[in-house]
């Protein structure tokens, strides 16, 4: 199938339900998997999957824009597929400082746009998110910077990353037009903002989360001897197979665990963070996949190690 579009706001954009993480771009144990014509074909294969958005970050790459340099590079092999994807992109995080700490002053945030649209090549990025709130945020200036950045047409939408919802709605009160997304480490692991309120004011506000990490770190897919962790695969597992024998397919542990957040009625993105094609494309079929309410239940009562009250 292809994947579907959805909106991340009732105002835009549209985006890929499913998004291509380009965090590990040069993680890639291949050599020949980190030219820009292998990032080309895999952006490609990308696209003829439905899967049209890519998630950037300033800091990925050892922290000098060296994914969206890589990204850049392959897009100009091909400038054409500019106007088939949507480009979302990251800052704040000063990586490598000591110590570590976030800068998100006026100065900085547009200091680092231009280099990311440099680095990428490209006029303008589709969603920029500022990656993690700073205790010294301060709104009037993050506000001040979007305004800039949305005058001169380098940004079309802003978001945010790892934000409570008390951050998002401070840094919103300040704006004339919407936050689109926050951005949040969501998996079976991670069960508070199932709870604590995060996902219940995206859903209020009619705006759609994107998901980091979905597999924890790959930990939901890998041999581990923590308790938790094991609890929840070896239900994942079962549930695989059970869903596996109903629809005649076979069905892996990250499909189970994509539609596990896909069925979250705030309409989560996922954000794939894979370089395996043979595993994007397995991933499409997590769309296909429909959890019963048992199912579901099963995996968060697994994680969270007792029963629901």
């Amino acid at each position: 199938m292809s994947v579907p579009k959805i909106l991340l706001h009732p105002e835009g954009p549209s985006v890929s339900r499913l998004i291509y993480g380009c965090w590990r771009l040069l993680n890639n144990e291949d050599p020949n998997g980190k030219t820009p014509e292998a990032i080309l074909q895999r952006i490609k294969k990308c696209i003829s999957l439905g899967i049209t958005t890519f998630d950037h970050a300033d800091i990925y790459g050892g922290g000098h824009h060296g994914c969206e340099k890589l990204f850049g590079q392959a897009l100009r092999l091909e400038p054409s597929l500019r106007q088939q994807i949507q480009i979302v992109t990251k800052t704040g995080i000063r990586a490598g400082a000591t110590p570590g700490h976030y800068n998100l002053s006026y100065d900085y945030i547009l200091k680092r746009v231009d280099a990311s649209l440099e680095a990428l090549g490209v006029d303008y990025v589709d969603v920029l998110l500022i990656h993690r709130p700073s205790p010294l945020m301060n709104a009037d200036e993050v506000s001040r910077a979007f305004q800039t950045l949305k005058s001169q047409n380098k940004v079309h939408y802003f978001g945010v990353s790892n934000f409570t919802p008390s951050q998002f709605d401070l840094l919103q009160s300040r704006l004339s037009f919407p936050l689109v997304t926050n951005q949040l480490e969501l998996h079976p692991l991670t069960l508070e903002p199932f709870m604590d309120g995060t996902l219940d004011h995206l859903q209020r506000l009619r705006v759609a989360p994107m998901a980091w990490s979905p597999l924890a770190g790959g930990r939901l897919v890998k041999a581990t001897d923590d308790d938790r962790t094991i609890r929840v695969q070896e239900t994942v597992w079962r549930i695989a197979g059970e869903v596996g024998k109903h629809i005649g397919s076979e069905v892996t542990a990250d499909q189970v665990i994509f539609a596990w957040l896909l069925q979250h009625p705030s309409n989560i993105a996922v954000v794939l963070g894979t370089n395996n094609l043979e595993r994007i494309e397995a991933a499409t079929k997590s769309l296909d996949i429909k959890l019963t309410l048992e199912q579901w239940f099963f995996i968060y009562e697994a994680s969270a190690g007792r029963p629901v009250p």
